[in-house]
């Protein structure tokens, strides 16, 4: 398998099912729909819906009308959070994927609505998942078959919908967010620093991988092994963006490095140094895998894609 060919061509769909979804630019709240999708089209390399297409294949999952609005909700919360992050009341940083962040190009007040707007209209996207209309046909007049198909794809819908809901709010990204401000310019020890990186970066892994393999069909055993699985991947992938923060540059991440450093953060690195650090990844990395090949599933993109976002240089 030709992975990087592979990869691009993931890439490439994904941009087309986000470009499907964004709103469009018209109207007198044109300026926020244009820092949204200014956001949204910056680039990137779509891990957390790739993430969920590719669990969503694992377990046989074949729709893509329902797996393709949760991908681009996810996206748009990915994004969402982004432009929060690098705010002047947070991160306070002026480039993102190489280029000027949403705020430095429209403003303070609409980076600010433009995160509001992506978060909401992530939910809203997510909705159309749900293909069944009340004009349809009487239910009284369909198979048992077919109810049970509604029933059932309604079940998968609104599982997924409670888990998109869940991952990204206080008892996942945004908790993990509030821990990380509260704790700038303090020593934290590892444990504090794991539920930091389990809830703000962990978590919307999580939820792609948890969403994909639920929107298929797969049983609450197999999806909590798939949770755990992507808690790993989320952990090394944290741990490696600190190393990376420390090792980098500016024109290979396309943002700015030692940011953490200017920000005051405790990262696994100023614990541990680099090479425990690096020595976290592999472990955790190892874990991931391990549990992948319980499931006795194959997906062979998806397993070159889990060593790929704990080893990747940017």
């Amino acid at each position: 398998m030709n992975f990087k060919k592979e990869f691009d061509e993931r890439v490439e769909n994904i941009e087309r099912v986000i470009r499907d979804y964004l709103p469009k630019e018209t109207g007198y709240q044109k300026t926020v729909l244009e820092a949204m999708n200014y956001s949204m089209l910056a680039g990137g390399k779509r891990l957390r819906p790739m993430l969920m297409e590719e669990t969503f294949r694992l377990f046989g999952g074949t729709n893509e009308d329902e797996i393709e609005p949760f991908m681009a909700a996810m996206e748009m919360i990915h994004t969402y959070s982004l432009v929060h992050d690098d705010l002047p009341a947070m991160d306070n940083d002026e480039y993102r994927r190489g280029r000027k962040t949403t705020h430095v190009v429209f403003g303070e007040a609409i980076g600010i609505l433009a995160g509001d707007g992506l978060l909401n209209f992530a939910y809203e996207t997510a909705s159309k998942a749900y293909h069944y209309s009340v004009a349809d046909e009487n239910s009284a007049m369909l198979e048992k078959e077919q109810l049970l198909e509604r029933i059932q794809h309604g079940n998968r819908i609104m599982k997924a919908m409670n888990v998109l809901a869940k991952k990204p709010g206080i008892y996942g990204m945004l908790g993990g967010q509030v821990i990380d401000v509260e704790a700038t310019g303090k020593t934290i020890d590892k444990d504090r620093l794991d539920v930091i990186y389990e809830w703000k970066t962990a978590a919307l892994i999580e939820a792609s991988m948890m969403i994909g393999a639920i929107l298929a069909g797969a049983t609450d055993a197999d999806v909590e092994v798939i949770r755990e699985i992507a808690l790993s991947i989320g952990l090394a992938f944290q741990i490696q963006d600190d190393i990376l923060d420390e090792t980098s540059t500016m024109q290979v991440l396309g943002k700015p490095i030692h940011s953490d450093e200017k920000n005051e953060k405790t990262t696994y690195v100023t614990l541990f140094g680099i090479e425990e650090a690096k020595q976290y990844v592999k472990d955790l990395s190892k874990q991931a895998v391990e549990k992948y090949q319980s499931l006795n599933k194959t997906n062979e993109y998806l397993e070159a894609l889990i060593y790929y976002l704990i080893d990747r240089e940017k």
